[in-house]
């Protein structure tokens, strides 16, 4: 299965078939977490966490038995970099047949941070399960899929513009048409789909549309980390060089210029 195909085929997964990880799927994961880079040059550190010996869940899962996370350096740009990594996993992980999902909230995260070993000058911003899809989704997962129109994306013109952002993005670039469609399934806290790009000067200008609602916390920005997810998408498929110098152009209120892809 290709890149495109995992990202089309790949679903969040909360309902598990309590099966432990293979020995051969889990020493694939171990060797893939030792490596995985992203454009921002930031090391994501990961961890692999048992849930019986620590004691870990979250109420939103059923029949998981083991968490990976991620560390990582309080430095500017940490929540984007840990988003592109953490998406690369996800996405390596699916093409094993191991189902994931984001989970940034529904936890308690001081007993994960605690297992995870978090120091002071570190982040640990999410956590996902791993394992083997059950035949069934529960009724809990059911009913959160279609609280928060899981399967439901907006429009490519809601999302990508060209010289401004009045004018949607238009392109006979097959190769350009396939990565933003790629961001457009992309996966996001609650689905909110906060990323806007917008094409100018022969490059394409990341922002974030923040979402009413949500805030930093304890210094770090959740959808920054969704900004993160965006980028991995686009540039596995497309490549380009990341720059981080804004445009400057005039944006709407609660807009925040990201980031720059070259190609």
């Amino acid at each position: 299965m290709d890149r495109m195909e995992l990202i089309r085929t790949r679903r969040s997964v909360r309902t598990f078939d309590g099966r432990p990880l293979r020995a051969e799927d889990m020493s694939k994961l171990r060797e893939y977490m030792q490596q995985i880079p992203n454009p921002y040059g930031i090391p994501v550190r990961f961890l692999l966490l048992d849930v019986e010996e620590h004691g870990l869940g979250s109420p939103v899962i059923v029949g998981e038995n083991c968490y990976v996370t991620a560390k990582v350096d309080r430095v500017p740009h940490s929540e984007e970099a840990y988003g592109y990594s953490f998406e690369k996993l996800v996405l390596y992980a699916w093409s094993l047949g191991i189902g994931t999902t984001w989970i940034g909230g529904t936890m308690k995260r001081s007993l994960f941070e605690r297992a995870a070993g978090v120091q002071e000058g570190e982040w640990m911003f999410c956590v996902s399960p791993l394992g083997y899809p059950a035949e069934k989704m529960s009724v809990r997962e059911s009913v959160m899929r279609k609280t928060i129109k899981a399967d439901e994306r907006k429009s490519a013109a809601q999302l990508f513009f060209d010289g401004d952002f009045s004018t949607p993005l238009t392109t006979e670039d097959e190769k350009v048409r396939d990565a933003l469609e790629m961001v457009r399934l992309a996966p996001s806290a609650t689905n909110s789909q906060p990323w806007r790009i917008l094409r100018a000067g022969g490059a394409f200008h990341f922002y974030l549309a923040h979402t009413k609602g949500y805030s930093s916390r304890a210094g770090w920005d959740m959808q920054k980390i969704d900004m993160g997810i965006a980028l991995c998408h686009f540039m596995g498929t497309l490549g380009g060089e990341l720059a981080l110098a804004d445009p400057g152009i005039p944006t709407a209120e609660g807009t925040e210029y990201i980031a720059t892809v070259k190609l």
